[in-house]
């Protein structure tokens, strides 16, 4: 069928259009305004097929060359109801489907257990679409599953690898985080002040949580803010330093930024509870006058083994198309003689299953790590003293796998990993290997540029600016840059400009739309940290 490059037609498509149905547009060459024309015409001069179409909430799934001989009913009348036909060489057709509704960020109620207590508090608005979504659970296909399990793979090649099982909180104590993860920056942790700490029901939530087999060992619930409970839900702390003193009395609470303490903290648990094992059955057998004790290798002691766990952490960085505020990091350690220079064998074993991928390993200022274009570093390498053997090194290398899964199954854009469309994980049922491109579900989608400048007071946080943004965009925003700041010589306030660029792979995303989002953030700043809009 021939459209027309008005929305009107799109709006009267999706009046009788099936859930599953689709919209064929077909089109002179050039005519489409999409990357598919070749040449391809200027903006201006084309229908705007994927604009006008996001006006219904449809999106472009898929160009296909015009063959008119496959459509029996097709009659070529002319160019304008002149003696002249249209020009159907290189002409396309454009497939178009309903594309997914947008999920509004809401807070949410986490229950846990954290340090042997009963913990309750809230997760953050903008991290509302990130938790339990089950990305590494038993039988996934998601493509960060399908990452790790690739790299385990190669990795058990050279060592043993033991990933643990057990479920974790989210939340880490300020001591936790202090004790066990000195390279994490402070400043980039979402901090959280509890709802609720109960020692009393521990065994309840302990039994409650197993029960539903959750990831990560949390119990969510929706939200609904009440004015007594809003008073004290302020559930995102402004960056701050962990030297405040943990052991305070309400203490301080951290989005795990790392899974390192919690590891750390399972392996010398297992040390404790083996050694505790071989005191009470170790056998001593007497050989030549000599006492020698039978005793099994612990998981982090063993020099051919690596430990390892994965999951969900959490980073408050300002909004960048690499920068994702919650991704799955799987992290692995070991313990090997400092002789054979474990980091090395380590670093080199990740480059060869990674750089037919274009990754490779880069030594700097950061010590060593995989990087990758466009996304950066992809992991890291780094040792530390081995307590209970001083001729060893223990060894850790931490890894994104939500990075990873873009660059290993060339994926445009991280966001596309946390659709809910079920196109997108339509295509990885049959677990196809690292290297075959996706077939994206969304074609060539238009972005749009908004400008947002305000005053401030006196001081000014960046990062809640940014959360703020994630929130009210729905996560369409892919890029903000600051462009200008003024200071008031008077008034003591200062005028700060941003650009943000809207952009979304997994919505359809129009103007009308984008301008819509774009209005929700000057509401919500308002209100939300009390700027005043210029």
């Amino acid at each position: 069928m021939m459209g027309s490059g008005s929305p009107i037609f799109s709006l009267s498509c999706v009046q009788v259009l099936a859930e599953d149905g689709e919209v064929h547009v077909s089109l002179c060459n050039g005519q489409g305004g999409t990357p598919a024309d070749q040449p391809k015409r200027e903006w201006h001069n084309s229908w705007q097929v994927v604009a006008m179409a996001a006006e219904a909430h449809l999106i472009l799934s898929d160009i296909r060359p015009f063959e008119s001989e496959k459509y029996q009913n097709y009659k070529c009348t002319g160019y304008r109801s002149q003696d002249k036909g249209f020009h159907l060489e290189n002409a396309l057709v454009h497939v178009f489907t309903r594309s997914s509704p947008y999920r509004s960020a809401q807070v949410r109620t986490v229950e846990e257990i954290v340090a042997g207590e009963r913990t309750q508090y809230n997760i953050p608005a903008e991290l509302s679409d990130y938790i339990s979504r089950d990305f590494l659970s038993s039988g996934s296909v998601h493509p960060v599953m399908l990452v790790q399990e690739f790299l385990l793979a190669g990795l058990a090649e050279t060592w043993s690898v033991s990933m643990k099982t057990e479920t974790l909180p989210f939340l880490l104590t300020a001591k936790q985080l202090q004790k066990c993860c000195c390279e994490a920056d402070s400043t980039c942790c979402y901090w959280i002040q509890l709802l609720q700490k109960d020692q009393t029901s521990t065994d309840k939530l302990r039994a409650q949580l197993d029960s539903q087999r959750l990831t990560d060992s949390v119990c969510v619930t929706s939200y609904k803010a009440d004015t007594n409970r809003s008073k004290r839900a302020e559930f995102v702390r402004p960056a701050c330093s962990v030297d405040v003193d943990p052991d305070g009395e309400n203490g301080l609470f951290v989005l795990r930024p790392s899974l390192f303490p919690q590891l750390e903290e399972l392996l010398t648990k297992e040390r404790k509870e083996m050694t505790g094992r071989e005191a009470e059955g170790s056998q001593k057998v007497e050989v030549e006058g000599k006492v020698k004790e039978e005793a099994s290798g612990s998981c982090n002691g063993c020099t051919s083994l690596l430990c390892g766990i994965s999951g969900l952490v959490f980073r408050n960085t300002a909004i960048s198309p690499w920068a994702p505020p919650a991704f799955h990091e799987m992290l692995l350690t070991g313990v090997f003689p400092s002789d054979s220079e474990p980091i090395r064998l380590l670093g080199q074993r990740l480059e060869t299953l990674l750089a037919p991928f274009g990754a490779s390993l880069v030594t700097g200022q950061e010590g060593v790590c995989l990087m990758a274009q466009p996304m950066g570093m992809i992991g890291k390498l780094f040792t530390g003293n081995s307590s209970h053997n001083l001729s060893h090194v223990s060894v850790s290398v931490s890894l994104n796998l939500d990075l990873l899964a873009v660059l290993l199954f060339s994926l445009p854009d991280w966001r596309l990993l946390w659709s809910h469309d079920p196109r997108f994980l339509k295509q990885f049922a049959c677990h196809p290997s690292p290297g075959k491109p996706l077939q994206l579900f969304s074609l060539h989608p238009e972005q749009f540029t908004f400008d947002i400048s305000f005053w401030t007071g006196p001081t000014w946080e960046d990062r809640r600016f940014h959360a703020v943004v994630r929130e009210a965009s729905h996560g369409t925003v892919k890029q903000v840059k600051l462009i200008d700041t003024f200071s008031h010589p008077d008034l003591s306030q200062t005028s700060y400009c941003y650009r943000l660029t809207y952009h979304s792979h997994t919505h359809a995303l129009s103007h009308t739309q984008a301008l819509q989002l774009h209005k929700q953030l000057e509401s919500l700043l308002a209100s939300r940290l009390e700027v005043t809009i210029r």
